[in-house]
């Protein structure tokens, strides 16, 4: 299994519980956000998170592909 399968099925098994408990996929969704951020803490420095983020960020279309891609 790929670690982006594995991070998959952790999300859909923590979105079932968080609505079994009541919540939403949006709230779940933004305290995992932050446990991944404390993670990031751990090893990295706060500019390369908010580097790696503002990439994220930018390249949120799905359609559309990043900078350096060639057409």
């Amino acid at each position: 299994m790929s670690i982006y399968k594995l991070a998959g099925t952790v999300m859909q098994q923590a979105l079932a519980q968080a609505a079994e408990a009541g919540y939403g996929e949006q709230e779940m969704a933004r305290a995992l956000m932050a446990e991944v951020i404390a993670v990031y803490k751990r090893g990295r420095s706060p500019a390369d998170i908010a580097h790696e983020l503002g990439f994220l960020a930018e390249n949120l279309d799905e359609d559309e592909d990043y900078p350096f891609m060639r057409p």
